[in-house]
């Protein structure tokens, strides 16, 4: 394959990425384009400009978009339509993330002429993969250059070393080993790692950065109200929010009450398990309050398919399959699903939950006609009961007879 001429690089400012900027230069003598994405990380970017300008990048060559909205409403909504958790438990907050940024190092190549794109992440695990079938699938021609599966840089001390030999600055707590490695956006924070690497030692409390311990929360719940428009969050407490503005919203009133902690060993889509600490607040909070939504608006048999394809829907979102034929196929009936999942939930948020309290909607399915103890006044017949479970109950008689003879 020929040496790239121009690569954009995915850019965060830090040691790593930096790095890599230089390497790229040096390694293959090429034009390197920066890209950093606002995805609600809660960090600064513009030292990400200065670091890059430092580094001798062109400033028409450092891209710095703001993608929050684009991240919330393309990419967390219409997973979140889906109640997707991958292995029980995991809302997927890093993964999603990805295909977003996939997509925008393709279209800033397009844009710069570059034929290449490059990205920080290590031979170990998922991100690797997400980038790239990303990037392949948005223009399969496009070159992918990972330099932690081609360089020689395998220890901190050599990273080190080659960040004093090209001028790179390095921050004091970089030159020792950091306690666990963070990945940051709008729906959660990902922490794993070093202190983190042993599943049976508790992570200590330093390691949570966006909820107070639950233990620490108010001793006041507090009850909140979250509009639906198709299976979307549009309104809270009565008043419209954009996407971002919702999420955000969420995260504030989860992080302050303790919401939305998880302490997960995955099976990575490479092999081997890992052991990360997850904090997504304002997500823990969608997702209680879409369930609540469509427990009173979708019909029983959609429901129960939404949940038996959701794992597969999952597991393709974190193996990186956001823009293959299936995940899209399922996107479809998924959104089908949604066309009258409208209304208002009530949640209750008190150390460290959130409960469903109340929901109502235009579009309910819910008869309290056909429910109540009391008189249906001839909404129901009861005495219809005894055929429906004469005839289901025949093929269980049938196999019970033939056992019993046997």
């Amino acid at each position: 394959m020929a040496a790239p001429k121009k690569v954009v690089l995915a850019y965060s400012g830090g040691l790593d990425t930096s790095i890599i900027l230089k390497w790229l230069e040096i390694e293959y003598g090429c034009e390197v384009v920066t890209f950093t994405a606002d995805l609600g990380q809660g960090e600064e970017l513009e030292p990400a400009r200065k670091k890059a300008e430092m580094l001798g990048v062109k400033p028409e060559n450092i891209y710095i978009d703001d993608v929050r909205e684009e991240f919330v409403r393309d990419f967390v909504f219409p997973m979140f339509r889906a109640n997707a958790v991958y292995e029980g438990l995991y809302l997927l907050g890093t993964s999603i993330a990805r295909p977003l940024i996939s997509k925008r190092l393709v279209e800033i190549a397009a844009e710069t002429g570059a034929d290449a794109v490059a990205h920080g992440a290590t031979g170990k695990g998922n991100d690797q993969v997400r980038f790239e079938l990303a990037a392949y699938a948005l223009n399969p021609e496009i070159q992918v250059i990972a330099p932690w599966r081609e360089w020689d840089l395998s220890s901190r001390t050599k990273l080190i070393e080659f960040a004093e030999q090209h001028q790179i600055p390095i921050a004091k707590d970089k030159r020792g080993e950091a306690p666990f490695s963070v990945d940051a956006n709008l729906l959660h924070t990902s922490s794993e790692g070093k202190v983190l690497e042993d599943p049976a030692v508790e992570a200590p409390d330093y390691v949570y950065q966006r909820t107070v311990h639950p233990e620490d929360a108010p001793d006041t719940p507090e009850h909140i109200e979250i509009g639906f428009s198709k299976g979307d969050p549009v309104s809270l407490n009565g008043k419209d929010l954009t996407p971002a503005e919702m999420l955000t919203a969420l995260n504030e009133l989860g992080g302050k009450h303790g919401i939305g902690r998880l302490d997960l060993v995955e099976g990575r889509f490479v092999g081997m398990k890992s052991r990360g600490i997850y904090e997504t607040p304002g997500g823990t909070i969608m997702l209680e309050a879409h369930r609540g939504i469509e427990s009173i608006t979708l019909d029983r048999g959609a429901a129960h398919l939404k949940d038996e394809l959701m794992p597969k829907y999952a597991e393709l979102i974190y193996n990186g399959f956001w823009y293959s034929p299936e995940r899209e196929m399922l996107q479809a009936l998924i959104d089908k699903s949604q066309e009258h999942v409208n209304g208002t939930v009530r949640l209750k948020l008190y150390k460290g939950l959130v409960q469903t309290v109340g929901r109502w909607s235009e579009d309910s399915l819910y008869s309290e006609a056909h429910v109540t103890f009391e008189d249906d006044a001839g909404a129901y017949d009861q005495a219809d009961a005894a055929g429906f479970i004469k005839i289901n109950a025949l093929r269980l008689k049938l196999l019970a007879a033939r056992d019993k003879k046997g």
